[in-house]
Parts: C-alpha cells; sequence; structure tokens
C-alpha cells in the first residue's frame, strides 16, 4: 500500500447547455490552488479493459489560435513522453517529424 496520497482535482463549471465555461484544477504538492485553464486533454489507461479513457474539455472562450498551440505543445509533450517511457528513440523521433509539420501546416511559431 502506497505510504503518500497526492490528490489533483480539476473543477468544471458549465453554463446552462453544460458548456465548459471554465476549468479550475489544484494539485498541492504542486503548490497549484484553483488555477484557471482554458483547456484540458485527460487520458487514463485502463488496464483491464486495455483501452484509454478520456475527458477533453475546453471553455467556449478559449481561442482557436490559442486551441492550435495547445495541440501542438500536447503534441510535443507526447512524443518526449512516450521515448522517455518507452526508450523508442526512432518513433520518437518520427512523432517529432509530424509535430514539426503540425506546427507548419498551421503556421505557430513555436
Amino acid at each position: 500500500m502506497a505510504n503518500k496520497k497526492s490528490d489533483i482535482k480539476i473543477s468544471v463549471a458549465l453554463d446552462e447547455n453544460n458548456v465548459p465555461e471554465k476549468l479550475l484544477w489544484s494539485a498541492q504538492d504542486g503548490g497549484v490552488n484553483a488555477a484557471e485553464a482554458k483547456a484540458m486533454l485527460l487520458s487514463i489507461w485502463d488496464h483491464k479493459q486495455k483501452e484509454t479513457l478520456r475527458i477533453d474539455l475546453w471553455t467556449k472562450d478559449m481561442p482557436v489560435d490559442e486551441m492550435k498551440q495547445f495541440f501542438h505543445q500536447t503534441l510535443v509533450a507526447m512524443a518526449n513522453t512516450f521515448e522517455r517511457a518507452t526508450a523508442d528513440e526512432k518513433m520518437s523521433a518520427t512523432m517529432r517529424d509530424f509535430c514539426d509539420y503540425f506546427a507548419e501546416k498551421l503556421e505557430l511559431n513555436s
């Protein structure tokens, strides 16, 4: 059994149509308390079903240009995490090549 427990809390304020208006997150161990966010992507691996469960949320005032940057940065982070988790340098490099292509096609200045 684990000696320590760490909680991450996500609060979503919804409008009358259940569209997110405000996202707040807290991670006490990380020193974050009710920080505002405009978007989030959460993936959880269900090892019993061998499938990914997801929660993808963004506020209705999230600008499209910021959403494009958010996706690009998330893809780059996924390539880095994939390399750390699998030590597969070749596929990680291929993923980063796609990230470069993605940024170029969206004309992102990252």
